[in-house]
């Protein structure tokens, strides 16, 4: 088959934090994508706000490189167009892997030199090899200090066998090895010492490695066309752009093209515009060719894995498959008494439904369901993260919510429940072993493995209840002093564990509504922690504070100190208010029980009861005993 030799198309995947989105950078860089005035920024890809501030990366996003040196001798014109997919390494944003290499004919995947191989980095090989991708190795962050380069590469090794298919080419386990330091911008073939530095002072063996081992996208001469929708993007000119990777004939500016819907139908359209990546930005082009990836204007309403097709001879390209979701959340209206007091925000159904709709566009991993309220809608999602992520987001575009607990997507087999299962790997220093062992047996969590290294720290994997690990996270980094990291990647679906209690303490809820005083808290922090200053807003049923106690407690966090014409003698003896604990937007989901939501708006996040009148939360708790 006739190949295109000056393209090639890969996708970065690794774990969360292994130097995907560095590693990118130093690409850019290293082959002149900023001119000589231009201000280099650190992270360029992760160019959401969200991204920025977590820093992490949340959607997979593609650039492009020309690479003219050594490996492309024998091409005409010297130069080859590298596409780069940089892929999110968390467990939850696994669609968006998924989507990244249906765009690509190889991945490097990037191992931490000291971490070596996690669940993610399971996830997403298993991804590739199913797909039977060439495999990149690149062994990053050569020069940490406690570097062990061998045991990593075996330890890669070993998972390659655990994942290899029956039906694998018998060259699979031949990838090459790279040694790199994103964060200097070096790479080498040759191992260096632990903790040292590659001994080239460039990334040129990596593209290399790239040029001799990525194979050139196929096409066949004379095909009809066939491209295929893999992201969607917008821009305020030219409206939704489709992102799209052309896998036979030639995609022109101006050209008519049958347009392939999900459920079958087609329709004609014209491509308005035809945009190619070059380095950070777009620029307008004429024709794309096999393998190429380009955004393209002019279709409204088009969606991930539709195909684009010849009107004489139209075929259509399978549709994305993506991992089924494990976690539900409600989200609806905010339905409190303080709703719609901020300036401008968004409050009505009509427009929260429309906002969840527009997402379902562009992220492929989320679903929308309706409820049996007409302003509330449960969404899934992979994982608590991306559904946080999404609440964050319409919380920032100025919309109000009322967002419920995070609950599992269980399934019938074969008459009897069925609950998603994670695996979890856990690193920590040792003294905490028995506490963490402690914190998941609570959880119904099943130790699978132990590894101690003999370095002080110790890894454990265990097969826990994805219920179990909601909220798990700040428990774990209160219990680990902040040393310990968890990852944890959905495994499979079990028999129901049972039932797991999380929380052990109760809450403390406003009886009315008014102005929180200075002197009621005094009164009530040997209750419990407070969760709100002085002179905030509350409402009946708003949880105020997290009681000591397992059970709730009603109190008036309201109530004024009495005042007489009497002078006291103790009057200058001032109680202090412990400072109360703020809760981020996940925490506060974290922290809820069933009975309980969280209350969004752009300036507040209030936890609060489902049923906001005490007497009728009371009958209600008195029908369940």
């Amino acid at each position: 088959m006739p190949t295109r030799s000056d393209l090639r198309n890969v996708a970065i995947v690794a774990h969360v934090d292994h130097g995907k989105t560095t590693l990118v950078d130093a690409m850019l860089q290293q082959q002149g994508a900023y001119a000589e005035h231009q201000a280099v920024t650190e992270r360029v890809m992760d160019s959401g706000d969200l991204e920025r501030e977590k820093g992490i990366t949340i959607l997979a996003k593609n650039t492009a490189v020309h690479y003219s040196g050594p490996g492309t001798e024998d091409i005409d014109g010297k130069t080859v167009t590298i596409n780069i997919i940089d892929t999110p390494g968390h467990a939850d944003f696994g669609g968006e892997v998924e989507r990244g290499l249906s765009m690509v004919d190889a991945v490097v995947l990037l191992v931490d030199a000291s971490e070596g191989p996690l669940p993610q980095t399971r996830f997403v090989l298993r991804k590739a090899l199913t797909a039977k991708m060439p495999v990149i190795l690149v062994v990053n962050k050569v020069d940490r200090p406690d570097a062990r380069i061998s045991e990593v590469v075996e330890e890669t090794y070993d998972l390659f066998m655990d994942l290899l298919p029956d039906d694998a080419d018998e060259n699979a386990l031949d990838f090459p090895v790279v040694y790199a330091s994103a964060k200097a911008g070096r790479a080498s073939l040759e191992q260096p010492a632990d903790g040292g530095l590659p001994d080239n002072d460039n990334l040129i063996p990596l593209f290399q490695t790239i040029m001799e081992h990525v194979p050139a996208p196929e096409f066949t001469e004379g095909a009809p066309l066939q491209a295929h929708v893999t992201n969607l993007d917008s821009s305020p000119f030219l409206g939704r752009l489709a992102l799209v990777r052309v896998k036979e004939g030639i995609l022109k500016k101006g050209q008519t093209v049958t347009w392939i819907k999900r459920d079958g139908s087609s329709q004609n359209v014209k491509v308005t515009e035809l945009l190619v990546t070059e380095a950070l930005e777009r620029k307008p082009g004429e024709s794309a060719g096999p393998g190429d990836i380009v955004a393209i204007a002019g279709i409204s309403d088009i969606m991930i894995g539709e195909t684009l097709a010849d009107p004489e001879n139209p075929i259509a390209l399978p549709l994305i498959h993506v991992d089924e979701p494990a976690i539900s959340m409600t989200i609806g209206t905010n339905t409190s008494p303080l709703a719609g007091r901020e300036k401008g925000t968004k409050v009505t159904a009509r427009l929260v439904k429309d906002r969840l709709d527009s997402e379902l566009i562009g992220n492929v991993s989320i679903r929308v369901l309706p409820t049996d309220r007409p302003d509330a809608w449960e969404v899934q999602g992979r994982g608590e993260l991306a559904l946080a992520i999404l609440v964050e987001q319409m919380r920032r575009e100025g919309y109000e919510l009322t967002v419920g607990k995070p609950q599992v997507v269980t399934k019938q087999v074969d008459g009897k429940t069925h609950e998603p299962t994670e695996r979890l790997t856990i690193d920590t220093p040792e003294e905490y072993l028995g506490t963490i062992t402690q914190l998941l047996a609570v959880r119904k969590g099943r130790m699978e493995q132990m590894i101690n290294h003999g370095t002080g720290w110790v890894r454990m994997e265990f097969l826990v209840p994805s219920r179990g690990l909601i909220g798990f996270r700040t428990e774990f980094l209160t219990e680990t002093r902040g040393t310990g990291i968890a990852h944890h990647v959905f495994d499979g679906y079990e028999p129901w564990f049972g039932e797991i209690s999380t929380r052990p303490s109760g809450s403390l809820v406003a009886d009315r509504a008014g102005a929180v005083t200075s002197f009621a808290m005094t009164n009530l922090q040997e209750r419990g922690t407070l969760f709100v200053d002085p002179a905030t807003e509350v409402y009946e049923g708003m949880i105020v504070g997290e009681n000591s106690r397992d059970d709730d407690m009603d109190v008036n966090i309201t109530k004024e100190k009495k005042q007489t014409n009497i002078r006291s003698a103790t009057s200058d003896n001032f109680e202090k208010v412990i400072p109360p604990r703020k809760l981020s937007l996940e925490q506060s989901l974290e922290f809820c029980r069933e009975d309980e939501c969280v209350e969004v708006t752009p300036t507040a996040v209030r936890i609060r009861k489902v049923n906001l009148d005490q007497g009728e939360r009371a009958r209600l708790a008195r029908g369940r005993k």
